[in-house]
């Protein structure tokens, strides 16, 4: 057998090592909310919105770093299922603002003990502290200097 003397392109690229972390990670909480019909990304799309309160597609794309068509695909079967409403914002009715509906309220409310125990099942994988670490460091990386 032959001996691999040099890292490969995969062995050192950045974004397979985080998007192949990142599956793992986003199927470990998919695994987790699969039990209140829920998948990380919408859970994602919830919580933010709890915490923003209402916000137009563009600044749900801009506060979770994806494009909007992307939000928009994401946003739709969660309008659809009643968890979320969009309507026109005040004061311009031409711009629509998405909020959690009171019943997206209640679904995100449930999912919490399933979000905690995959939290809780990621730091007992990979370690409390190198988790802390680990959040510490990639949420830095969109708000560096993009080059």
């Amino acid at each position: 057998m032959a001996e691999r003397s040099a890292l490969t392109p995969m062995d050192v690229c950045h974004c397979f090592a985080v998007r192949q972390a990142g599956r793992w990670i986003s199927q470990l909480y998919d695994q987790h909310l699969a039990a209140c019909g829920l998948r990380s990304t919408q859970y994602a799309i919830l919580a933010q919105l709890d915490r923003l309160g209402s916000a137009s597609i563009a600044q749900l794309a801009e506060a979770m770093v994806m494009d909007r068509t992307t939000i928009t695909r994401n946003v739709t079967p969660l309008e659809r299922d009643g968890l979320l409403e969009i309507a026109a914002a005040q004061g311009d009715r031409r711009r629509k603002e998405v909020r959690l509906s009171p019943r997206g309220s209640q679904a995100l409310a449930a999912a919490r003990p399933h979000w905690r125990r995959a939290q809780q099942a990621f730091e007992r994988h990979f370690g409390a502290d190198q988790a802390a670490a680990l959040r510490t460091l990639l949420r830095a990386v969109p708000e560096g200097h993009s080059g």
